[in-house]
C-alpha cells in the first residue's frame, strides 16, 4: 500500500456528499466536525488489498473533500479518519479502522466479525485503544455509475385507493417453484412475472419491502447459526444490500430494474427504512462507520456522560437527528431513493425517534419540519411507526399532516373483538378510520394504516392457531417475542386434523380480512396471509432466514379459496368508494348540510343502536353498520351518489337473527359476501326480513331500490 496521490488529487467540492463520479473522475466528500485528518483508501478489485491511501486536502464547512481524476465506477474504497480518541468526551476516532462512507451508493463484500473491527481492545474495556487494521474484515464502498434508462413515467396511487402489501425482498420468492432458482430471493426474482402477477392479481396497489438498506448480521446470531433476516440493523442509508442481488456487482441496476417492472405493473414500491439507529451498537459495539467518523455528531450521547449512548431504540444507540448534518444525511437519503431509485414512499421504523428533541417527542421537530417542507418528499407516501421504547414514545395519531401511521389500536381492537374480548363500541371507531386519533389538522382517514398482522408477530393463520408464542428455534428458550398476542387458537394449540377447528380457523381468517378491507383507512396485509402462511407459532422471526419465514407457495395452491376470497374483497373495495372515503363519515349525528346520517349503527333487532345497547356488557356482540352512499364525499357540501352498504358483524359464537333495517327508498338488501360461506351466491333479502348471521361471521349487503 502506498501513500501517493498528492500530485494528482484536486481540491474538489464539499457537495454533494459521497463518492460521486462525473464521467472523468470522482469527488470524495465526507462530513466530520471533529476530525483532524481524513484519508480515502483505494482497494483492488477483490477488496482485499489496499493499494493507495490519499489524504483529502480540503476542509470546508466541516466537510473534508478532494477530487481524483482517474477514479471511475467499480473502484472500491473506504475512509480512515484521524482525531482524538477520548470516549469520555464522546470522541472515538481510530485511523486503524477502515470506515464505510455514510453516503456510499453501493457496498461490496460482507462484514467478518473479528476483534479488529472494534475501536477498543476486546477484554480491556472501551477506554482502551486498538491498533489492529480492520480493513481485511470490513466491506468496501464502491464508486458507481448511477445512469439508468427509466422506461415510461410512474404515477402515484392516491391514498384513498391504496392497499399495502408488506413483504420481504428475499423471503417472498426464496421458495417459489416457478421462478428460476438463481433468481429466487433476489430483487430480480421479486420483479419476475410470476411475482408481479400474484401481487397485482390480488388487487394490491403498493408493496412495502422490509429493510433493503445495507445492514449487518449480528455476531451473536451468527454464532448460533442464525442471521438478521428482517434487516433492522442498517449501516448504509444510500446502498441497496447486495445480498439480495442476483448480480451483486450490479446491485444498483438490478434494484432499479425491479422498481421499473413494479411500476410497469401499476404497483408502487415503499421501503421500510431504519434511520433511528445503526449497526454499531453502544460503547461496546464495533467501529464500522459513523462511530469512527464523528461519534459525537452522529449519535445521541448521555449529556453528562458522553462515553455512553442514549438508547431510545432498544438497540444500543440512537441516531442524532437533532444535528443539522445528520438531518441532512437522512433527507438526502430519502430524496436519493425517490429521485434516483424511483421509490414511491417510506415506512419509518420507530418513527417517533426521528421526531425527538432533547425534551422528547415533538411534532414540530427539526426533522418533521425538514420533511414537511421538502418539495420532493411531499409527493411520496410517508408512514410512521409511531412508537419507540423511550420516554413518551407511544404517539399514535401524534404525527403531523401529510403522514400516515401504523395503527396498532386498530390491530388490537380487531383481534380482541373476534376472540370475544372487545365490545362493539370499541370497534366502531376503528371501522371509521379512528377519527378519535387522526381527525385533526385536516388529516384524512387514510392517515390510519390499519393492519391485523405484520412482519413482527404472528401471521394471520398463526393468530387463529396459537395462544402462545413458539420461538424455540430462535435459541433464546422461548423468552423472546411478545407474550401479548391477543390471539385465539380456536380450541387446539397449533396444527390439528380436527375438521371443526380448522373450519373455524378458516372462518376467523376470513372475518379479519373482511373487516380490514371494509374499514375506512389504509389497509395493509402481510404477504402470505392471503393463503394461510404459517411460521409455526414463531412471533419473532427476525433471525429466521429459513423456511420459517420464507413464503411457502405450496399453500397458495392448497388454499386457493382463501386467495380468491381476498381478491374478491379487494375488488369490492375498489368498486364501492364508500369503503374508502377521504373524508371522515359522520356517525354520531346527521350531516345537516346534506341532511344525511352518513353512518348508522344498527342493533340486531333492526333498530338503531342506543347508548344502552353500546354499554350493556350482556348485549350480544352483534351489530350492523350502514354506510350511506349519499354521504358528503369532499369539502363541497352536496350529497354523494355512491352505493349504500350494510355490514353485519357477529362475534357471538352462535347464529343471531338480524332484522334488516330500512334505508331511505330501498326495498331490499343484496347480499354480496358472507364469511361463513364465501361461495354463497348473491341474493336479495327484503327490508324487515330476518337474516341469520352465523356465529363468528360477517355479511356485506348493498342497498337495492
Amino acid at each position: 500500500m502506498t501513500y501517493l496521490g498528492r500530485t494528482r488529487i484536486r481540491e474538489g467540492h464539499p457537495h454533494p456528499r459521497g463518492a460521486i463520479w462525473d464521467g472523468s473522475g470522482t469527488n470524495f466528500a465526507l462530513f466530520s466536525a471533529n476530525a483532524t485528518k481524513v484519508e480515502v483508501c483505494l482497494f483492488d478489485a477483490s477488496g482485499e488489498q489496499e493499494v493507495e491511501r490519499i489524504e483529502l486536502p480540503e476542509f470546508t464547512d466541516e466537510i473534508w473533500h478532494g477530487y481524483l481524476p482517474d477514479v471511475s465506477p467499480g473502484m472500491l474504497y473506504g475512509y480512515r479518519v484521524h482525531g482524538p480518541y477520548e470516549p469520555e468526551a464522546g470522541h472515538r476516532f481510530n485511523p486503524n479502522k477502515l470506515l464505510l462512507d455514510p453516503y456510499a451508493r453501493s457496498h461490496f463484500g460482507a462484514l467478518t466479525w473479528n476483534p479488529a473491527v472494534f475501536g477498543y481492545t476486546l477484554g480491556e474495556g472501551d477506554l482502551s485503544f486498538d491498533e489492529r487494521d480492520s480493513a481485511p474484515f470490513i466491506p468496501k464502498c464502491m464508486v458507481v455509475d448511477t445512469r439508468f434508462d427509466w422506461p415510461g413515467n410512474r404515477s402515484l396511487v392516491p391514498w384513498d385507493q391504496t392497499i399495502i402489501y408488506e413483504t420481504h425482498a428475499k423471503g417472498f420468492t426464496q421458495r417459489h417453484p416457478n421462478i428460476a432458482e438463481h433468481l429466487r430471493g433476489t430483487y430480480a426474482g421479486l420483479a419476475a412475472t410470476q411475482s408481479l402477477q400474484h401481487i397485482r392479481g390480488l388487487g394490491v396497489t403498493t408493496v412495502e419491502l422490509l429493510p433493503v438498506h445495507t445492514f449487518v448480521d449480528d455476531d451473536h446470531l451468527l454464532n448460533r447459526g442464525l442471521r438478521n433476516y428482517w434487516g433492522y440493523n442498517s449501516i448504509g442509508f444510500f446502498a441497496p444490500d447486495p445480498r439480495y442481488a442476483a448480480d451483486p456487482q450490479n446491485v444498483l441496476a438490478e434494484f432499479k430494474q425491479m422498481v421499473a417492472r413494479f411500476h410497469d405493473a401499476g404497483l408502487e414500491v415503499i421501503l421500510d427504512v431504519v434511520y433511528n439507529h445503526t449497526a454499531e451498537g453502544n460503547e461496546l459495539g464495533p467501529t464500522l462507520s459513523f462511530k469512527g467518523i464523528d461519534n459525537a455528531s452522529y449519535y445521541r450521547l448521555m449529556p453528562d456522560q458522553k462515553r455512553y449512548y442514549i438508547n431510545d431504540t432498544g438497540t444500543g444507540n440512537t441516531v442524532n437527528v437533532s444535528h443539522p448534518r445528520v438531518i441532512q444525511m437522512v433527507t438526502d437519503s430519502l430524496r436519493y431513493w425517490v429521485n434516483e431509485m424511483h421509490v414511491d414512499g417510506f415506512r419509518f421504523d420507530l418513527g417517533t425517534i426521528l421526531a425527538r428533541d432533547v425534551d422528547g417527542f415533538n411534532p414540530e421537530s427539526g426533522f418533521l419540519k425538514a420533511v414537511g417542507q421538502d418539495p420532493v418528499l411531499e409527493n411520496v407516501k410517508l408512514i410512521a411507526e409511531p412508537w419507540d421504547v423511550g420516554p413518551g414514545g407511544y404517539q399514535v395519531g401524534g404525527f403531523t399532516p401529510g403522514w400516515a401511521e401504523w395503527n396498532d389500536i386498530y390491530r388490537d381492537t380487531a383481534r380482541d373483538f373476534w376472540r370475544g374480548k372487545a365490545r362493539p363500541a370499541a370497534l366502531a371507531r376503528r371501522l371509521c378510520g379512528s377519527p378519535d386519533k387522526f381527525d385533526h389538522r385536516g388529516r384524512k382517514p387514510w392517515s390510519s394504516v390499519n393492519f391485523l398482522t405484520a412482519h413482527d408477530g404472528f401471521t394471520l393463520r398463526d393468530l387463529v392457531s396459537y395462544n402462545e408464542r413458539h420461538n424455540e428455534a430462535n435459541g433464546e428458550e422461548n423468552r423472546d417475542g411478545s407474550a401479548d398476542n391477543r390471539s385465539w387458537n380456536c380450541g387446539v394449540e397449533g396444527q390439528t386434523d380436527d375438521p371443526g377447528v380448522n373450519a373455524l380457523r378458516a372462518r376467523q381468517q376470513r372475518n379479519m380480512l373482511a373487516l380490514l378491507l371494509l374499514s375506512q383507512g389504509t389497509p395493509m396485509i402481510l404477504a402470505g396471509d392471503e393463503f394461510g402462511r404459517t411460521q409455526q407459532g414463531n412471533n419473532n422471526a427476525y433471525c429466521q432466514d429459513s423456511d420459517i419465514s420464507w413464503v411457502d407457495w405450496g399453500l397458495a395452491e392448497r388454499n386457493r379459496d382463501l386467495v380468491d376470497f381476498v381478491r374478491r374483497l379487494m375488488q369490492l373495495r375498489r368498486k364501492y368508494p364508500i369503503l374508502r372515503r377521504s373524508r371522515y363519515l359522520i356517525g354520531e349525528r346527521t350531516n345537516e348540510a346534506i341532511d344525511v346520517r352518513e353512518v348508522t349503527w344498527i342493533h340486531h333487532g333492526g333498530e338503531e343502536m342506543t347508548s344502552a345497547n353500546w354499554d350493556d356488557p350482556a348485549e350480544i356482540p352483534c351489530f350492523g353498520m350502514i354506510l350511506d352512499g349519499r354521504a358528503q364525499a369532499s369539502g363541497i357540501r352536496k350529497r354523494g351518489s355512491d352505493a349504500t352498504l350494510l355490514v353485519l358483524i357477529n362475534a357471538h359464537h352462535e347464529p343471531v337473527p338480524f332484522r334488516l333495517p330500512p334505508c331511505y327508498d330501498g326495498s331490499a338488501w343484496r347480499r354480496l359476501l358472507a364469511t361463513d360461506d364465501p361461495d354463497l351466491p348473491e341474493a336479495d333479502i327484503g327490508v324487515g326480513q330476518i337474516c341469520d348471521v352465523q356465529g363468528r361471521s360477517l355479511v356485506l349487503f348493498e342497498r337495492v331500490d
